[in-house]
């Protein structure tokens, strides 16, 4: 009897301390639920969003053109990061308002 009551304590005792533990990580800020600006972002939506498309359209054809020279210096992947991709995660992966 007693060594059953014992193991449902210790069984209580470590459910309780490992939810207290995970308290700690639930309750910390979450950077995409905070309160942003209204102003930042209208200005993010209707001057850098179409900023963000035309340096990706701008930057696929840098990188075309540029393909053969990047090829022969060995950096076409950085290429490619630099004129595509970071446009690319500027534009699209970012949330509303946040520079």
């Amino acid at each position: 009897m007693f060594k059953k009551l014992k193991m449902a304590l210790v069984l209580i005792l470590a459910t309780v301390l490992v939810a207290v533990s995970f308290g700690a990580v639930v309750a910390q800020d979450d950077p995409y639920t905070k309160d942003r600006d209204p102003g930042a972002m209208t200005a993010d939506l209707v001057f850098s969003r179409p900023l963000g498309l035309a340096a990706i359209v701008a930057g696929v054809c840098v990188f075309v053109v540029s393909i053969p020279f990047s090829a022969l210096g060995g950096n076409t992947e950085q290429a490619y990061q630099k004129l595509v991709a970071d446009p690319a995660a500027y534009t699209f992966r970012r949330p509303l308002g946040e520079f």
